[in-house]
């Protein structure tokens, strides 16, 4: 499931409540199916570990891109090392290999660093969106919740949690993210 579908799944579930009928004498309470949304909140949460997996594909395909990126510049290594060897029965054939070899090793050294550095950027833009993305939807499946947990009587508005602005977390030793 995408990230447009939990939108969808999102949209649909704020219509549902958006368009409840009120309950007599209680502005802010609603009639809603509750198989019906917890059927929407469930297949929400079925599609957040398609999130979670596609982000640990993006960094697998970064430590493969990082990986080949290495055998590159070891094989330009290797390659011109043997060249220089191969030079080797003049003075100045010798110097002129030893010259170009740190060059290729140095072009080498550069691309790989350059790759790695456009890889972490390129996985980090996507685990933040992904991220933002998750709590985006987070917080509003928690204001879903609290607004069927009001509209059914088991939270007044007085005790619902104030939203909060900024969301702290963690990433733990697998790079999973933890909302608090």
């Amino acid at each position: 499931m995408e990230q447009t579908d939990v939108i969808e799944l999102l949209d649909g579930l704020y219509s549902m409540i958006a368009e409840a009928w009120g309950v007599p004498l209680g502005n802010d309470k609603c009639i809603i199916e509750r198989e019906k949304a917890l059927d929407i909140i469930n297949e929400i949460k079925a599609a957040m570990p398609s999130s979670l997996a596609e982000a640990k594909r993006l960094v697998a395909a970064r430590d493969e891109f990082i990986g080949n990126a290495k055998k590159e510049a070891e094989a330009l290594r290797k390659s011109s090392e043997e060249k220089a060897k191969a030079m080797v029965e003049e003075q100045e054939v010798i110097r002129v290999a030893r010259k170009k070899s740190a060059e290729m090793i140095s072009s080498a050294e550069a691309k790989s660093a350059e790759l790695r550095r456009v890889a972490g950027d390129y996985v980090d833009d996507v685990m933040r969106r992904a991220e933002e993305s998750l709590r985006s939807s987070l917080e509003t499946i928690q204001t879903a919740h609290t607004a069927v947990q009001t509209a059914n009587g088991i939270r007044r508005p007085a005790e619902a949690p104030a939203a909060k602005t900024e969301r702290e977390h963690e990433v733990d030793e697998n790079n999973f993210i933890t909302l608090r």
